[in-house]
């Protein structure tokens, strides 16, 4: 199963809470931390939700 390695790049904070809420669902609490999970539908919805916060790749 391929899996996504998702990295928190901007801050949260002043994001509405469902977005905050989201960032810390995903494991991250940092700036520049990384976090690795399997890719499912509901990952894949989370990342999609915080986009503009995050960056993903996919690894194989």
């Amino acid at each position: 199963m391929a899996k996504l390695e998702i990295t928190l790049k901007k801050s949260p904070i002043g994001r509405p809470e469902d977005q905050k809420v989201t960032v810390t669902t995903l494991g991250l609490r940092k700036l520049n931390q990384t976090v690795v999970h399997n890719d499912t539908p509901q990952i894949r919805g989370m990342v999609n939700k915080v986009q503009h916060l995050v960056e993903y790749k996919v690894i194989d």
